[in-house]
């Protein structure tokens, strides 16, 4: 096994950072390989907004309720792209809707993620932390706002990364033999009896990571956290259209 594949199998979220800000050297590295991410089409629908305002980063962990993102010493939002591809066919007079459709919204958003996780991987591999905030979509108008996002633009995934000042737990995950299968999907008939070991491994990871005071299984997490949504991400649609794409067939 290389060094990059056990960095990977080691990979844990960091969420508290020390103040040292990485050498310029290695941020415009990690942005180049952002540049050389995997994209579709060759079209490159991503951008990165990277936020260095300490305001800006008050506000969004505000927005995502996650104070630690505020202290965050490198930040970076991906951003779904279709405005600069669709300027550029503006410019030379063969735009059409086409080029901002829901198809090309998936590219982008699949391109952004694509980036990001190489910037894990390569941050990772330097010896780095990283932490994903998906809680930029607690209300992406918001976020739009704040980063002054112009139409045809969407936020797709926050990634924070520096040297971490913490080391935690490797957290537990569910068995590959419900997750993986060849050439169609396997239904079990009781799922509770196939992750009852992973239950017991989840109640004992966070029973040691909180001191005794949370000890919930995966399948006690299910309806808490899949069952119910945060005030204003069911208005994630709404903005995705007021943004200008045109992700309803007419």
């Amino acid at each position: 096994m290389n060094e990059t594949i056990k960095t990977q199998l080691d990979h844990r979220t960091i969420r508290e950072f020390t103040d040292e800000k990485l050498d310029d050297s290695i941020i415009e590295t990690l942005l180049d390989v952002a540049n050389r991410s995997a994209t579709s089409n060759g079209m490159q629908f991503s951008s990165i907004i990277q936020v260095t305002d300490q305001e800006i980063k008050d506000a969004l962990a505000d927005n995502g309720t996650q104070a630690y993102m505020a202290r965050a010493p490198h930040l970076w939002i991906f951003v779904v792209d279709l405005n600069r591809n669709y300027q550029i066919a503006k410019e030379n007079g063969v735009e059409n809707d086409e080029m901002i459709g829901f198809d090309k919204f998936i590219q982008g958003f699949t391109d952004s993620i694509i980036a990001a996780q190489n910037v894990v991987n390569a941050a990772e591999s330097l010896g780095f932390g990283t932490n994903y905030f998906g809680n930029i979509h607690n209300d992406t108008a918001r976020v739009i706002e704040l980063l002054k996002l112009p139409p045809l633009t969407y936020p797709a995934v926050g990634l924070s990364f520096g040297i971490p000042n913490q080391d935690p737990q490797l957290k537990p995950r569910m068995s590959m033999d419900l997750k993986s299968f060849e050439n169609s999907y396997e239904v079990y008939d009781n799922y509770n009896e196939k992750i009852d070991d992973y239950n017991k491994e989840m109640t004992s990871y966070y029973d040691l990571r909180e001191d005794g005071k949370r000890s919930d299984t995966f399948s006690e997490q299910i309806p808490k956290k899949q069952g119910s949504i945060i005030k204003n991400r069911g208005k994630m649609f709404e903005t995705l259209i007021n943004q200008g794409f045109k992700v309803i067939p007419e």
